[in-house]
């Protein structure tokens, strides 16, 4: 395995703004996504180029340090993207695609992700492992900001 290519969608009861403004404040991100332990550093302002370490720890025995950098922001097309490495200095990476889009009342998320397993450990142990995990980490994650957004809406 090589790639790994897959995304996700939710709606959530409140407005788009309300949703990105939950998905890009990166220290809230332990509060929503799953398999962050804590936020190391974060950025003093999100925008082109920044960047942002966080722990990982997403099942039994497994944790490590992650660094991500943004590739895009952008608040009229609600739109966000960085590129994930882990902090060991490994090659392989990921990048993440949020994009919140208005229906009717509520607002549909959708993420995607493309893993891109760049040494002979990911791809042939990391890899298929964390391909299930992503899946259930991210629907885990989905399901929080629908929670976060929501009472923040209110």
């Amino acid at each position: 395995m090589r790639e790994i290519h897959d995304r996700a969608d939710e709606p959530v009861e409140a407005t788009p703004e309300a949703v990105f403004s939950v998905i890009t404040d990166i220290e809230r991100l332990p509060q929503w996504n799953v398999a962050i332990q804590r936020v190391i550093r974060h950025p003093p302002v999100l925008s082109l180029g920044a960047q942002w370490t966080v722990e990982m720890h997403p099942s039994r025995g497994m944790r490590w340090n992650s660094l991500s950098t943004v590739e895009e922001i952008d608040l009229q097309a609600l739109r966000f993207s960085y590129r994930t490495v882990n902090a060991d200095g490994n090659p392989s990476y990921t990048v993440w695609i949020w994009e919140i889009a208005p229906q009717n009342s509520t607002s549909i998320v959708s993420v995607s992700w493309d893993v891109y397993l760049k040494t002979l450990d990911r791809r042939l142990l990391a890899g298929p492992i964390r391909r299930r995990q992503l899946r259930r980490e991210v629907a885990a994650s989905l399901r929080a900001i629908v929670q976060l957004a929501g009472s923040s809406a209110r």
